[in-house]
């Protein structure tokens, strides 16, 4: 019937197409096989050159801090939730009022928590008969807190401030530190000297194996974290009221801030 309907010819002619058609495909799943074989070694990984060297570089900075931030509290009891926000909000308002008076702007104060617990006391009844009656918390009244930190522009005024702030019976400072404000600066400074120890380090290896430097395949940086150093940054705090413990003037000397940059790369050689 397949003869009948093409005829000789046709029947000819389509086994020669479907011939060629089947070759033509075979040719191509081949090269697509040998292809994928080819990139396997490569599958998972990242590709590089076979030979490679690399050197690591460290750069440190040091830099006088220019700001300061330090945080204080105001805790406060009352049988009320409105009692104890009262008790609270006047000696915060001392506080605050010093804090302007030796010239911290409005956006360098923020309040950083403000919490509200209430305060229970347990209550155990005495044990006339037995079983013993079951104990139980009693309401005694509301605890307010808040924490305001400090940013300081003037690390002169840092002892100042805690002092006085200290003076207004507040509950605690704390956090003492001493920050670069343009640090990014610094940082380029140590980025700089750590990649210029790393390429001396190239140079020299390169020399001793005595072979050329090519184009770098890989860099990688760590660090830029600052590190304080040589002084020491004093912090208060605690249950008592801090001017129970304050002396008269504050010795809070600023020390040097180190900031470390460490960097890797990776050259191709010839």
């Amino acid at each position: 019937m397949f003869n009948q309907f093409f005829g000789e010819e046709g029947v000819k002619r389509v086994s020669k197409w479907t011939a060629i058609s089947l070759m033509l495909l075979s040719a191509f799943l081949l090269v697509k096989i040998i292809g994928d074989f080819k990139r396997l070694p490569t599958v998972g990984r990242e590709i590089y050159p076979q030979s490679t060297i690399s050197v690591s570089g460290t750069g440190e900075v040091y830099a006088i801090p220019d700001i300061a931030t330090f945080n204080f509290s105001v805790i406060e009891l009352g049988s009320t939730v409105v009692e104890a926000q009262e008790k609270a909000d006047q000696k915060m308002s001392k506080s605050l009022a010093v804090i302007r008076q030796l010239g911290v702007e409005d956006k360098d104060i923020k309040t950083t928590s403000y919490n509200v617990y209430p305060k229970y006391e347990w209550n155990q009844v005495a044990c006339i008969t037995y079983p013993c009656p079951a104990g139980k918390n009693v309401l005694k009244g509301y605890e307010i807190s808040q924490t305001i930190t400090v940013k300081v522009r003037d690390t002169e005024k840092v002892a100042d401030l805690v002092t006085k702030v200290g003076a207004t019976e507040v509950s605690n400072i704390s956090g003492v530190e001493f920050t670069i404000d343009d640090r990014d600066k610094y940082v380029s400074e140590a980025r700089e000297e750590a990649i210029a120890e790393a390429k001396t380090k190239a140079k020299e290896l390169a020399k001793q194996l005595g072979v050329r430097l090519g184009k770098i395949m890989y860099y990688n940086e760590n660090g830029n974290y600052p590190m304080y150093y040589d002084e020491k940054a004093m912090g208060l705090g605690g249950d008592a009221m801090v001017s129970s413990v304050m002396p008269a003037r504050a010795e809070l000397p600023t020390g040097e801030n180190k900031i470390i940059s460490d960097i890797s790369i990776t050259y191709e050689i010839k």
